[in-house]
């Protein structure tokens, strides 16, 4: 991807973490519709990401107290302690105020503000509790290149996921920067995972066998993070 398109993507991240510290604040969720049902995974990050913002809030006391004589360099650091503690907040507010959704046709994967993909249910093989560790190279969604054979793309959070599933055909993952990875697994964390995992099942059941291969219908595409398409292989 050029620098240009690189650029554009992160400022579009930068844009939804801000959003979402307004949906926050409201206490409202982004994209979650009546009758969908919200599966949260900000719980396992909440208590690193306050304490972080804590020592940021301290650093931010103690800098502007040291360099008051100096109001130039006091105003600069300012500006930066300010909008570190509120990206701290807003990887924690895009978290809670984009879950992962599940309806009766999509699971809707979220990591926080920076991506997602849209699974129909349809095409989901299996799901199962599964408990691991991430890897590094599936939290960046690069288990395998485009056109390699499939790989694993990770939603994790706390340095974990606790779902798996498996697609019944692999698919193409938009990273943030624009990075194409293609994946036949997709493991993400739940604050409730065996209830995410019944859920799961439960929608799978009821699409039947027939959405299944709708594999080119509205309800077939995937988007990732700012709109970008995620197709299938």
């Amino acid at each position: 991807m050029s620098r240009g398109g690189a650029l554009r993507r992160l400022a579009a991240h930068e844009g939804r973490w801000l959003v979402s510290l307004v949906w926050w604040v409201a206490r409202r969720r982004i994209g979650v519709a009546p009758g969908e049902r919200a599966l949260g995974y900000a719980a396992a990050q909440a208590a690193l990401l306050y304490g972080l913002a804590f020592v940021c809030v301290v650093e931010t006391v103690g800098l502007s107290a040291l360099f008051a004589g100096r109001p130039v360099v006091h105003g600069v650091l300012l500006v930066l302690d300010v909008y570190t503690v509120l990206m701290v907040l807003g990887l924690q507010a895009s978290a809670v105020t984009r879950p992962h959704v599940l309806g009766a046709d999509v699971l809707w994967l979220r990591d926080g503000a920076r991506r997602e993909l849209r699974i129909p249910v349809g095409r989901i093989a299996s799901v199962r509790y599964d408990l691991r560790f991430s890897r590094e190279e599936g939290r960046a969604g690069d288990g395998a290149a485009a056109g390699a054979p499939a790989g694993v793309a990770e939603f994790a959070v706390g340095g974990q996921t606790s779902v798996s599933v498996e697609l019944v055909e692999p698919v193409v993952v938009v990273g943030l920067l624009g990075q194409r990875a293609t994946v036949g697994t997709v493991r993400f964390h739940a604050d409730d995972p065996r209830a995410a995992v019944r859920a799961v099942r439960e929608a799978v059941a009821g699409a039947g066998d027939g959405s299944r291969g709708d594999a080119t219908g509205a309800r077939g595409d995937m988007t990732g993070a700012g709109g970008a398409r995620v197709t299938r292989p």
